[in-house]
């Protein structure tokens, strides 16, 4: 490829965890933006993400949504190169496969498997454009080196690492307890050359007196000779961040209490996808988001229920019915309540849903909630754009993104929700106004937007906050508690020069 030889500065360091959910993405993002306060040039990098949750980038691609905030942390755009391999689950052995932000078809686990080595030469590719125009690219591993099982023909770990020639940092999470045992035990597992490869450990997430785990550091050091780049302290404020994938839902989120003005409730679909939609409403004062997991009704005080987007429509729209939630959306609309769908949750809204060829599982149709005068066949390619608009009943400017296979149709449309850029509208809306769908993720983000919509709610003015101006501060405030708990110039020290020979040569 033109231009993707590395500029002879630039620099790698890959962040692999001794499990998952250890912190990488977010030790990523606080990098990314910390090195960028340097002045330096820096791009996040992901060879391999699975997760529901993605975004658009300028060029009509998809990525990762923890690379989106890397990126957002590096204050650079948005590129396929960023995330080359995204896996989408569909079934519990079933993912799409994206490459470089493209569906490139569905695989089982196993076929994937022997796919992998296939994909290697784009991967390190797209790892050579962006270190063309970089100082420094942050790399983040996925799951674990450890894995050993799944060694062969890895491009996610240390395959990856090995054929780029890329030093490793591994994250170890000791908030979950075995954090000696993680280091230590990934270490026993790896080969002599991965084990070569690994220039520190960083303990995350450290609750309590940092200087406690002083002794633990020495033991690791005369089992591994492995130094400590520095022990993070919890950081709370993390939690205003967008969600990477769904075990940040697993962790219940905050108490909801009984006085919020404000709840919104959200069945847990078994598909669910792009939920960072929910994370605005989330964070705004006196406004509480439950995710309703199964086995538990719809809360019957609910002001609002948020049907969220879905990787397999038809599958989530079996599942709210085998969950009995249609009975209480149902109820909830008598009441008086408010129900939204976002992309798949707007296609469960209507009267018919058809995926005549199995896009997204088993071909079929089925009857939808019944609550919007439209109905959707899941065929043709995916919609992939960033657009804009405004709220018809509001006035207030939106703007979101386009993620989502399928037409829609029907009277419905007549009454749409949103006008958008070009004048069209989108979305639908019932003749009352209180059932509402659109095809556009990430609406909530637009402050205006959604406090007019929180205000009708509360039937007065809704004075919330700056959402996108928390992102930029809370990223800053990660960035600044890194600089002070890790030793970030021994990292950048540890960060080793990207081999344009290497690169070519493996692809």
């Amino acid at each position: 490829m033109a231009g993707s030889d590395p500029s002879p500065e630039a620099l790698a360091l890959m962040l692999q965890g001794t499990g998952s959910d250890v912190g990488k993405s977010l030790l990523a993002a606080g990098l990314c933006r910390a090195y960028h306060r340097r002045g330096l040039r820096v791009r996040p990098f992901k060879p391999q993400n699975m997760s529901n949750n993605a975004a658009v980038t300028g060029d009509g691609g998809e990525i990762g949504r923890a690379q989106a905030l890397q990126a957002r942390a590096a204050r650079q755009p948005l590129s396929v190169h960023m995330n080359p391999v995204l896996l989408k689950p569909q079934s519990e052995t079933g993912a799409q496969v994206i490459v470089r932000g493209r569906v490139e078809g569905t695989a089982q686990a196993r076929d994937y498997h022997d796919l992998k080595p296939k994909l290697l030469p784009r991967v390190l590719e797209s790892f050579a454009v962006l270190a063309a125009d970089a100082d420094l690219v942050v790399v983040e591993g996925a799951g674990s080196p450890a894995e050993v099982n799944l060694r062969d023909g890895d491009i996610a770990n240390m395959g990856f690492a090995e054929a780029a020639g890329v030093g490793v940092v591994l994250i170890a999470d000791v908030e979950r307890g075995g954090a000696i045992a993680g280091i230590v035990g990934t270490l026993a597992l790896l080969s002599a050359g991965e084990r070569a490869r690994i220039r520190g450990y960083v303990i995350n997430k450290f609750r309590g007196d940092t200087s406690l785990f002083v002794d633990a550091t020495e033991i690791i050091k005369s089992r591994t000779n492995l130094d400590c780049f520095g022990i993070v302290p919890f950081f709370d404020d993390a939690r205003r961040l967008p969600k990477e994938d769904a075990l940040s839902l697993d962790s219940g989120g905050e108490d909801p209490g009984e006085d919020a003005a404000i709840k919104i409730a959200v069945p847990r679909l078994s598909r669910i996808a792009n939920f960072d939609d929910l994370d605005p409403l989330a964070v705004e004062p006196g406004v509480t988001v439950e995710v309703i997991e199964p086995g538990t009704p719809l809360p019957g005080d609910a002001h609002v229920v948020v049907i969220p987007g879905s990787k397999s429509t038809l599958a989530d729209l079996e599942c709210i019915r085998d969950q009995g939630w249609d009975i209480d959306i149902a109820a909830h609309r008598r009441r008086g309540g408010l129900v939204v769908g976002l992309c798949g949750g707007y296609q469960i809204l209507g009267r018919r849903i058809a995926d005549p060829d199995g896009v997204e599982g088993r071909p079929g149709e089925a009857g939808g909630l019944g609550l919007l005068n439209v109905e959707t066949v899941i065929a043709g390619g995916k919609a992939l754009s960033e657009r804009s608009g405004t709220e018809i009943e509001s006035g207030q400017p939106v703007k979101g993104y386009e993620m989502h296979i399928g037409d829609t149709s029907g009277p419905g449309l007549d009454r749409p929700w949103l006008t958008l850029e070009d004048g069209r509208g989108e979305g639908a809306r019932s003749t009352d106004g209180r059932v509402m769908g659109t095809y556009l993720h990430g609406i909530f983000a637009a402050d205006g937007f959604r406090h007019a919509f929180l205000g009708r709610i509360g039937q007065g003015p809704f004075e919330g906050i700056a959402y996108e101006a928390m992102i930029e501060e809370t990223l800053d405030a990660l960035a600044a508690h890194l600089e002070e708990h890790l030793d970030l110039d021994a990292l950048l020290a540890a960060a080793g020069p990207v081999k344009a020979a290497k690169l070519s040569a493996t692809g």
